[in-house]
């Protein structure tokens, strides 16, 4: 059986990242956005934006940690300091957290969760958030299953279609985990490599 893990990623991944988040996405928005929208993601410029991200991460604590399959990249989390308007200094968020569809419910997820949560309290956050669609029920039970609450905070993300049909609106709510990891349920275990 192959091995199933959590590493860094390396620029080496940015066309297997893009790949997972292109059919990630088309997934997971399908009931949520217009499939003009979905049908018109583009590995390739996906794979310049992933390239750019990790050569040029924001901060010094943003981090792209992928979860593997034996060779194969099948998820992919980002983890940083908040960008929220109301963030402190100790406050970190999940920006990303996808699992490709054809390896989901096999503990991806809950690994690449793990493996951000300990980067995150080694950063020396004391929460950590992450924004959620507020239709994407999946998700929040997941979230919600690992610890994860609601705090109140939601947003309208405003995704710009064409001129004849309009823009789309997403409504986000922002559930948030406090650190250190011991406090929330035990997730799988992991070694990042």
């Amino acid at each position: 059986m192959p091995e199933s893990g959590v590493r860094s990623a390396r620029t080496s991944d940015v066309d297997d990242l893009a790949d997972v988040n292109v059919r990630s996405w088309r997934q997971r928005f399908a009931t949520i956005l217009p499939a003009p929208i979905l049908d018109a993601l583009d590995a390739r410029d996906l794979a310049m934006a992933w390239a750019h991200s990790l050569l040029n991460p924001p901060t010094p604590d943003h981090l792209v940690l992928v979860a593997v399959d034996g060779s194969a990249i099948v998820g992919y989390v980002t983890v940083g300091p908040s960008l929220d308007p109301d963030a402190g200094s100790t406050d970190g968020e999940l920006s990303s957290l996808e699992v490709d569809p054809g390896h989901q419910r096999r503990g991806h997820g809950s690994r690449l969760l793990s493996a951000a949560m300990d980067h995150a309290a080694a950063a020396g956050y004391g929460t950590v958030s992450v924004w959620c669609a507020l239709t994407d029920e999946a998700r929040r039970a997941f979230l919600q299953s690992a610890g994860w609450a609601p705090d109140s905070a939601y947003r309208d993300l405003v995704v710009d279609w064409t001129e004849e049909a309009g823009d789309v609106v997403v409504r986000e709510v922002r559930l948030s985990a406090s650190l250190p990891p011991e406090d929330l349920p035990p997730m799988d275990g992991l070694t990042l490599g």
